[in-house]
């Protein structure tokens, strides 16, 4: 389910609020941002546990996938969660790149999330 939220600029952001999908494959992204297109939205926020566990594993290219088809549909992407259980040099430095930019966020909370989308 995605529910709408506006931020303090007036702009609309969707947020995934089902815990029981999970964001398996590029395909699930495609609907998503269709989704989100048909309500002049382009910012999401997505919780990190929605998030295949592949996504955090930068080997399998599946975040670089992800993350590519929303600066491709220039929809912003924030990700919530604690990261810190994820281990590897390689990820911080990935998460660390997306948050000086102004298009994918890895974020601790939803309030975060909103402040930097909005």
């Amino acid at each position: 389910m995605i529910k709408y939220h506006k931020s303090s600029s007036g702009k609309i952001i969707a947020e995934l609020t089902d815990n029981k999908v999970k964001i398996a494959e590029v395909g699930d992204i495609l609907d998503l941002i269709a989704e989100i297109g048909q309500h002049d939205c382009n910012a999401m926020i997505v919780n990190e546990s929605s998030l295949n566990k592949d996504f955090f594993d930068l080997k399998t290219r599946f975040a670089g996938e992800i993350l590519q088809k929303f600066s491709n549909y220039r929809v912003q992407l924030a990700i919530t969660g604690n990261f810190s259980k994820y281990p590897g040099k390689s990820l911080r430095d990935f998460i660390r790149e997306c948050n000086r930019g102004n298009q994918i966020f890895f974020v601790a909370s939803f309030p975060e999330a909103l402040d930097r989308l909005g």
